[in-house]
């Protein structure tokens, strides 16, 4: 009787033992090029358990260990992939590469895996080949590939997003915000963006709504990560533009990855109508290099020297302009030269400690200087003319002008910061405090004298008076005190999956005693019945807090000479978010596609007018106006030709501001704009050796007004359209499979080596920068179109290693 009691015991607690047992399923998921993926689901099919990989793409769950099962790998942006578990006795290790479902370009790879917020991630390890007149800036990707992105300047790396200026957006490099040079005041003085693409990893953008680890500027972010490599790697490129070239390595605990490069634009700058002796020179040297301390403990080092120089000796220009019924003509002839020249120091260096397996704590510390020299003594004599044939010529307005600066600038900003995270169950936690010091010391000394048919302008019976003049002799030291706390929640519930991102971000600066506070949230749904949708929706405030020039005032004197100072009553400049986007992924006959869909609406307060002329912006330094900017922007990136890809994107959009109570549009408005970038291979030649590709913008104009006075910044009038179409075509002469008989072993130490030829503004459209206002022998005000590059041919080499 006893025995038989055991025996039922034993056999109850075998079967329940054997049931509730548990096996534990671990592993790491990457893509196919072993990188990990985070956020992607592992679940069992047919239930809804599971889990989600950490930022190294690990993850860990349960399953009974009497079933077999299958399980399901998931990943916004790659293909499903299933793994049958057969029944185990013990844990187990399944390891997991997906494949992309993104969309591959030998000019750049575009994918739709969006780690958290409103971040698109734009890998932009193969545009080498990419069609750029800015000589293959990471920039130029963006504003092809990045939503509501518009720039209508092929001279400068610059762009504005949604209704934004240039001044407006975010550039980070390895977490350090980096910034452009203030003096510049067009595209062909700006020589090379601080981006350097050969050394890039990683590219995120946002164009709005972005997360609170973001600093405080009103329009976007950019940011950028640099390579670690793991083995030996390399390049060279050259072409009309200029060179570069890089090289990466590991050994052991140290790796390294360095980059030189070198632009001349004399090619293009000699297609302009001011024609003289341009000698632009641009040097940049970055690297980055990381050590191995200890197994937790890590030290990396990011440094750069930039130098650009700008040369230009002016002989003559020569621009017709107006209407078929009232054509103009303006002749100028020139003396006098232009010497500028502008120089980067940066330096930054992390600290980083690993507490745990999913906690670090790191200690970041950065210094960036900017020393800006811009010298010249124009003189020129113009002729405005009624372009007619020369019989009938008519001169309406003639006169001289002497433009001279003495202008410098140096600025200091240097940072210290402790930052980090944890992650834990299905949040992911991080923090950062931060101290930046600013000191900005100028010294501005510019007039501008005009003669107007023997008269000077401004007219004055009893003295000589210049048309314009501005100085400048200030010392300014400031500091920063800023942090965020930010925390993502994944989860996922019988509908779907959530993605919930919010924090809050705060600063004091002393210069003007003012606090703010940044509260900002987006949520990411993709449902579970149709994973080929994404739904998002962002908000937040987002300030701009003043640097050098938004807080400049200029006081002008009875005789009109302005001078410039520093408004301590300056308020930070702030827009309110309204994000709402959706993707969608679908196949058209057997080709994948992606639509990206976006609509916003950013409501601004504290604004500080401002106009642009070519890239220089000039601020009022008052907070003056308010204004919104709404609109909705469309991309579709798909394969348009089968094995290769392309995308077309599309956006409208309405930017006003309010000033002394009317409504006007501002600077940045653009109704339309219009992006489209396509790839092919020649046909009937083998292994795609023959690569093309087009890239194509067509955009409305940007308002503009009339200089000085009190409608300096009430844009009324608009520019003409930005078209223009650049071309290129590539021929691989090598790779690793297929190189030249011929050659021996030299083709053997190349990866790939490509010749190419670009033509740039393939249908030679006189596109606009700005414009220049001169009069005519009856005061009447004309506005000369500064016209922008023709059509110009670029050769070009790229190697790889």
């Amino acid at each position: 009787m006893n025995t038989r009691f055991l025996f039922i015991v034993f056999l109850l607690f075998t079967s329940v033992s054997c049931f509730s047992r548990q096996v534990r399923i671990s592993g790491v998921v990457t893509d196919t090029d072993g990188t990990p993926l985070e956020l992607a689901v592992v679940r069992i099919e047919k239930s809804t358990a599971g889990a989600f990989t950490d930022e190294k793409g690990r993850y860990a769950l349960h399953v009974p260990a009497s079933d077999s099962c299958v399980l399901v790998f998931s990943c916004l942006g790659y293909n499903k992939t299933k793994r049958i578990v057969p029944t185990a006795a013990g844990d187990m290790t399944i390891n997991v590469r997906m494949r992309r479902m993104d969309f591959v370009l030998d000019a750049v790879t575009v994918t739709s895996r969006q780690p958290s917020g409103t971040m698109e991630i734009i890998p932009t390890d193969r545009n080498r080949l990419n069609v750029d007149a800015t000589g293959g800036s990471v920039e130029s990707i963006v504003i092809t590939a990045g939503m509501g992105v518009s720039s209508t300047n092929e001279l400068s790396a610059q762009y504005s997003v949604r209704g934004g200026n240039y001044n407006e957006n975010l550039v980070y490099v390895n977490g350090i915000e980096v910034y452009r040079p203030i003096l510049i005041r067009s595209g062909q003085q700006e020589g090379l963006s601080f981006i350097n693409p050969d050394l890039t990893a990683e590219v995120s953008f946002s164009s709005g709504g972005f997360e609170a680890r973001y600093g405080d500027k009103m329009s976007s972010v950019l940011d950028v990560t640099y390579k670690k490599p793991d083995r030996f790697e390399g390049g060279v490129a050259g072409s009309m533009l200029g060179g570069n070239v890089y090289l990466g390595n590991s050994a052991g605990k140290f790796t390294q990855i360095t980059g030189f490069r070198y632009k001349r634009g004399t090619t293009l700058l000699n297609m302009l109508d001011t024609k003289g002796d341009y000698d632009p020179t641009a040097i940049d040297m970055q690297t980055y290099m990381t050590y191995a301390l200890a197994p937790q403990f890590s030290l990396s080092f990011l440094g750069n020297y930039s130098d650009n120089t700008y040369d230009f000796n002016p002989t003559n220009r020569e621009t017709s302009f107006g209407t078929m019924d009232e054509p103009k003509k303006f002749t100028v002839y020139y003396d006098g030269a232009e010497r500028d020249r502008f120089k980067t120091l940066f330096g930054a260096a992390t600290l980083k400690y690993e507490l745990a397996e999913h906690a670090d704590i790191a200690v970041q510390a950065s210094a960036f200087q900017l020393t800006e020299q811009e010298n010249y003594d124009i003189a020129g004599e113009y002729w405005l003319s009624n372009s007619l044939p020369e019989d009938d010529k008519e001169v309406i307005g003639t006169g001289r002008f002497l433009n001279h600066a003495r202008n410098y600038l140096e600025t200091n900003v240097m940072s210290i910061a402790v930052n980090g995270g944890a992650g834990f169950n299905q949040h992911t936690v991080r923090w950062s405090l931060a101290y930046q010091r600013e000191k900005n010391r100028d010294r501005i000394k510019e007039w501008e004298l005009r003669d107007s048919s023997g008269y000077s302008l401004p007219r004055d019976e009893d003295e000589l008076r210049v048309y314009s003049n501005l100085s400048s002799k200030n010392n300014i030291v400031s500091g920063r005190f800023s942090g965020y706390l930010q925390d993502t929640y994944r989860f996922r519930v019988r509908d779907g999956l959530f993605s919930i991102t919010a924090g809050i971000r705060g600063s004091y600066w002393n210069f003007n005693r003012e606090f703010i506070f940044s509260p900002r949230a987006s949520i990411r749904f993709i449902p579970s019945r149709n994973e080929n949708f994404i739904f998002r929706l962002a908000t937040g405030i987002y300030y701009q807090t003043p640097f050098y020039k938004e807080f400049r005032t200029v006081v002008q004197d009875s005789l009109g000479n302005g001078y410039v100072e520093p408004n301590r009553n300056i308020k930070s400049q702030r827009s309110v978010h309204f994000v709402l986007g959706g993707d969608y992924k679908f196949k058209f006959d057997g080709r994948p596609f992606k639509m990206k869909t976006e609509l916003y609406y950013k409501k601004m307060d504290d604004l500080v007018p401002y106009t642009v002329n070519n890239v220089r912006i000039d601020y009022s330094g008052e907070n003056s106006s308010y204004g919104y900017a709404t609109g909705i922007d469309m991309k579709l990136f798909g394969q348009f030709i089968p094995g290769t890809d392309s995308w077309l994107g599309f956006s409208l959009m309405k930017a006003r501001q309010y000033i002394g109570g009317k409504k006007i549009p501002m600077p940045t408005d653009q109704l339309y704009n219009f992006t489209f970038y396509f790839t092919d291979y020649a046909p009937y030649v083998p292994d795609r050796r023959v690569q093309l590709n087009l890239r194509m913008i067509w955009a409305g104009g940007f308002p503009f007004s009339v200089p000085g006075g009190q409608y300096k910044y009430i844009q009324s009038i608009r520019t003409r359209p930005y078209n223009r179409v650049d071309i290129g075509m590539s021929y691989r002469l090598s790779d690793e499979n297929n190189f030249p008989a011929n050659g021996g072993s030299f083709w053997q130490n190349f990866k790939n080596v490509w010749i190419g030829a670009d033509v740039f503004n393939l249908f030679d459209i006189g596109n606009v920068s700005s414009y220049s206002w001169f009069a005519d022998t009856g005061g009447i005000m004309y506005a000369v179109p500064d016209r922008l590059t023709g059509r110009q041919l670029n050769i070009k080499l790229v190697a790889e290693f």
